[in-house]
């Protein structure tokens, strides 16, 4: 079963695209700079940044196609949900304690991808409405 990728399925997925890359590059080249001000490892900074840059490709690869297998979208979904629970998960958990900084920056990009998961979930379910 495919997905067809709708305007508004093409303007999530690059927006999250464009969202996801700005944060990667900021954490993965600026982990130096932020881990200090955010309290938060540097590792964890650097490495949370590389790992967004395969995501925003698969983004990007997958907005440029027409139709898609669903369970392509539904990876993308999940993974974005996947990411909201792994940043609010550490916080709850204490495996890290950020400054006051850290915490209202885990929190809006936590807030931010919780947005582009609901926003792709909802325009998927839009556009499975209008199967071809």
């Amino acid at each position: 079963m495919t997905v067809a990728i709708t305007p508004l399925l093409r303007n999530a997925l690059y927006l999250d695209a464009a969202v996801s890359g700005a944060a990667g590059l900021l954490m993965a080249g600026g982990a130096g700079v932020l881990s200090p001000l955010l309290g938060l490892p540097q590792p964890l900074l650097l490495w949370a940044g590389l790992v967004l840059i395969p995501f925003v490709a698969m983004l990007v690869f997958t907005a440029r196609k027409e139709r898609v297998p669903r369970l392509l979208m539904i990876d993308i979904v999940a993974l974005n949900a996947l990411w909201v629970a792994a940043s609010l998960g550490m916080l709850v958990a204490g495996l890290v304690e950020p400054s006051l900084l850290g915490i209202a920056f885990i929190a809006a990009q936590a807030l931010a991808v919780a947005g582009f998961a609901g926003l792709q979930a909802a325009a998927v379910r839009a556009a499975g409405a209008q199967r071809v």
